[in-house]
């Protein structure tokens, strides 16, 4: 690494940006876990400032190779080290993401059922809407009740997308 490309640590955060077939993805590591995983025009994004330099990271080729394979539809599960920072409530939402199966959707109110708070549906979403690490974490396969796209950081043609390409349904590139 040169002078203006410090080594991660756990300390200092560091970014690069790759493409995808569903827009351009940021991805902010310390040491060598993911800490973010950011769309363009997301809401929630956290400032630039904070991704630290543009640099390299050990975590950023497993995801670069996961990604890639997620969107080729040959991966469904990712098996990256991730530290996610968020409150203790937010941290048990983002763990049940995770265990949400490829290709499929719950309602906000089955997840909050599944965290043993069934009245929490609202916090449940407060808390899925601020996953700092999009796609990998899935908050894209939580719907309202109904079943309808409600509601997603990535913006809900992004979401409608990522739905549609793990049911087999053909893609174009989206942005």
């Amino acid at each position: 690494m040169t002078a203006n490309r410090p080594a991660p640590s756990a300390e200092h955060p560091v970014h690069t940006v790759v493409d995808s077939p569903c827009g351009e993805l940021t991805l902010v590591a310390r040491g060598c876990a993911l800490t973010g995983l950011y769309m363009t025009e997301q809401r929630h994004r956290p400032a630039q400032e904070t991704f630290g330099p543009r640099a390299d990271s050990p975590v950023f080729a497993a995801a670069r190779a996961q990604l890639d394979a997620y969107f080729a539809g040959e991966l469904t599960r990712f098996d990256l080290p991730l530290a996610m920072s968020g409150t203790p409530f937010q941290q048990r939402v983002w763990s049940a993401l995770r265990d949400i199966p490829y290709g499929e959707t719950v309602s906000y109110g089955e997840l909050a059922a599944i965290l043993c708070h069934p009245t929490a549906s609202r916090a449940v979403g407060l808390a899925n809407g601020r996953n700092p690490i999009g796609v990998i974490v899935p908050c894209h396969r939580v719907v309202g009740a109904g079943g309808d796209l409600t509601g997603y950081g990535g913006g809900l043609p992004r979401k409608r997308w990522l739905l549609a390409m793990e049911n087999g349904v053909q893609q174009p590139v989206l942005l």
